[in-house]
């Protein structure tokens, strides 16, 4: 996943689109109509209204008006001028290799701010489908993942999502489903807070976007997921780890 602006929810695909810091360094975190030399541009800017200024942009990409309202209404509480809680600090771990079984998707960040985004329409399709059900071999039943793996290239290229569960054997792999290994890694581990499963996985992905953009540490893209245990079983009250995989 890449970074955006954490006041509009913009993509942060070039370097002419950050704003600046006060003694004219790059903000890693806000774009550069959004911030400047320190500060918002608009400082008394309410949410709402933020929401006004997005809609237009959004049409031009082909959202109609109502799905662009509520995205916007759902994403910006997210970012990190909105928030009102501070994120769960990751922590590191080492994990050996694992197979996920499941349905995967071909997409890219940009394409997910859009009316085409690929994601919703696989977790649909992970539930219509009973996946979970359809897996043999499964380590564990009670345990759901999400599976960031086959980079392009780092956050602003195309990858693969894959829905399903990990598995100790790979001799049945049910018809339109595919096997992906997972390999040896260190991973930082973040966790998201407890509420609406969609919103605390975007919550979650806000802060390892600007924890990234403000660290030294670098991912190795050889595959990334979320986690979906027991915590889950609500999904009202759901927490979610994710997992980054690290140099």
């Amino acid at each position: 996943m890449q970074s955006c602006c954490q006041s509009c929810g913009m993509p942060l695909v070039e370097a002419a689109l950050f704003g600046t810091e006060k003694e004219g360094q790059v903000s890693v975190a806000y774009c550069t109509y959004c911030y400047g030399e320190g500060e918002f541009k608009q400082p008394d800017l309410t949410m709402k209204e933020m929401i006004e200024i997005c809609v237009p942009h959004l049409k031009e990409e082909g959202m109609t008006e109502e799905e662009a309202r509520q995205m916007l209404a759902s994403f910006l509480p997210s970012l990190k001028r909105w928030r009102k809680s501070e994120r769960i600090e990751p922590v590191v771990i080492e994990k050996d290799s694992f197979t996920v079984i499941g349905i995967t998707t071909r997409t890219s960040n940009a394409n997910e701010l859009t009316a085409q985004a690929k994601i919703p329409q696989l977790w649909s399709a992970f539930y219509e489908q009973n996946v979970g059900q359809q897996i043999a071999n499964h380590v564990n039943h009670a345990v759901t993942y999400g599976l960031y793996c086959d980079y392009e290239s780092d956050v602003n290229g195309i990858y693969s999502l894959s829905l399903g569960m990990e598995v100790s054997a790979i001799d049945e792999v049910p018809k339109g489903m595919a096997a992906k290994l997972v390999p040896a890694a260190k991973y930082l581990v973040f966790t998201s807070e407890i509420g609406p499963v969609t919103e605390v996985v975007i919550k979650a992905w806000q802060d390892i976007w600007a924890w990234f953009a403000n660290s030294a540490v670098e991912r190795t893209y050889t595959g990334d997921f979320e986690k979906y245990d027991e915590r889950c079983a609500n999904p009202n009250e759901a927490q979610v780890d994710i997992y980054i995989a690290i140099k």
